[in-house]
């Protein structure tokens, strides 16, 4: 404690001695999401959330200021960010933004004086208590939404076609939240549950190619572990459209789909709006 006191009492600002090209920051303004925000700066989506893990992405509000990573920054799905000082950054206010500690960082970089960074240096941030887990399917341990659900999220058909529960939505022997995992039948094709939007397609480290559907009154649907995609972000489905293919997990060779509900961000058991 003594230790972390001192850092973040001695750590000072940055000065204008380094590199330039160096990430920025950006002010929310009325009407901006996370997905517009990614789109207008050419940042995708997981991104911009892995570099503002303490950021609710239902919940943005006008002024809040959000961290735009360059393109020499790294946000890995494990192991330390590769971060860029900016102006008036001290081991503090990097540790408060990263949800770390100063004492973190400094034993991260042991060559590197907290009273002498430089804009545009390098350094690297261990994940704090949120850290990279900023994937919409991360293992965390977030409230579970137990209030009602609105109508429209009743009644939703399986996003497999006869298949079974290898895992059921709960905590595990460690108390960690897990999503349910479904084992795909003779059909190996995942389709949407409800009218919605893909608001995300693309790849994340240890979950295959993911995409997110974003539906009526805040809901959104999951799909993880994916091969093949059969949608582009942006898009409208209805019940039934294909998402994509189960892919075959080595580890396990089977055909499996993780799947995952949320109300404004927060897991719900698919059970709920399963038929």
């Amino acid at each position: 404690m003594v230790l972390l006191i001192i850092l973040f009492g001695l750590s000072g600002c940055a000065t204008n001695g380094g590199a330039s090209g160096s990430g920025g920051w950006v002010q929310v303004q009325r009407g901006d999401t996370l997905h517009r925000l990614s789109r207008r700066y050419g940042i995708p989506l997981l991104r911009l959330q892995r570099f503002n893990p303490g950021v609710d992405a239902n919940d943005l509000k006008i002024g809040q200021r959000l961290m735009m990573p360059s393109r020499a920054e790294r946000a890995p799905g494990s192991g330390p960010y590769r971060y860029q000082v900016r102006p008036g950054d001290t081991y503090g206010r990097i540790a408060t933004h990263f949800r770390t500690s100063a004492q973190s960082i400094a034993g991260a970089n042991p060559g590197v004086h907290p009273r002498s960074l430089s804009i545009g240096q390098t350094i690297k941030v261990p994940a704090g208590r949120s850290g990279s887990s900023a994937s919409p399917v991360a293992r965390t341990r977030p409230r579970v939404d137990t209030t009602s659900l609105p109508a429209s999220a009743r009644n939703w058909p399986w996003p497999l076609r006869q298949a079974s529960v290898v895992r059921a939505f709960g905590t595990d022997a460690h108390g960690t939240l897990q999503p349910m995992m479904l084992r795909a039948g003779a059909d190996h094709t995942a389709r949407a549950v409800a009218n919605g939007s893909v608001k995300f397609a693309n790849s994340m480290r240890q979950l295959g190619n993911v995409v997110i559907v974003h539906h009526a009154n805040n809901m959104q649907t999951i799909f993880a572990y994916c091969g093949q995609v059969h949608v582009r972000e942006d898009q409208s489905v209805s019940p039934g459209t294909p998402i994509c293919e189960t892919a075959r997990r080595g580890d396990i060779g089977h055909y499996n789909l993780l799947f995952d509900v949320r109300k404004a961000g927060q897991p719900v058991d698919p059970r709920r709006v399963l038929q």
